[in-house]
């Protein structure tokens, strides 16, 4: 009888770009080119139990005390959070790159684990990453937001590219 062992799939998600990628509007020349929604993030852990097969989903986040109960929230859906300490930038708003701990999360701490990768987020600052678990064969998918946030440095990673503004109306939080 043939036996086949379950792989580990992992997905790494930048939330701030997979936030910023699904609620804002997006205008160009002045016009609306593409209409921000709000991403139900129970439906979009399901989303990527289902679809993808991910066995652990990691959330990158900046971490805010006050934002406990959404944190508690992420954590009850499925989620494994990985804060990172936030500054106040000059217009007052709390940042929280997480770009080099996905980095380091994907490529180092958690590399073994895995058997496949998806990642969660449009920024060409992932593009070595990218071509590091290609060539080891990790590589399997990457959500882009929508078409406007990706960057196109990601154009040599067409294969593994998935839109998730085409599924708005499966995680769209009504």
């Amino acid at each position: 009888m043939w036996n086949k062992q379950k792989q580990n799939i992992y997905a790494f998600i930048d939330s701030q770009n997979l936030n910023l990628g699904t609620s804002l509007n997006i205008k160009k020349k002045g016009m609306v080119v593409y209409k921000g929604w709000k991403l139900d993030m129970k439906k979009f852990y399901r989303y990527l139990s289902d679809k993808f097969r991910v066995t652990k989903a990691f959330l990158f986040i900046g971490y805010i005390p006050q934002n406990k109960k959404m944190y508690d929230s992420f954590r009850n859906f499925g989620y494994e959070l990985v804060f990172k300490p936030t500054v106040i930038d000059h217009d007052g708003k709390a940042k929280g790159n997480i770009d080099a701990e996905i980095v380091l999360y994907a490529s180092c701490l958690k590399l073994n684990e895995y058997d496949e990768a998806v990642f969660v987020s449009g920024d060409g600052d992932f593009y070595c990453l990218y071509e590091f678990l290609q060539k080891k064969g990790k590589l399997k998918n990457i959500i882009i937001p929508n078409r406007y946030s990706e960057s196109s440095l990601l154009n040599k990673f067409w294969v593994y590219k998935i839109f998730l503004y085409r599924e708005k109306s499966k995680l769209e939080r009504k």
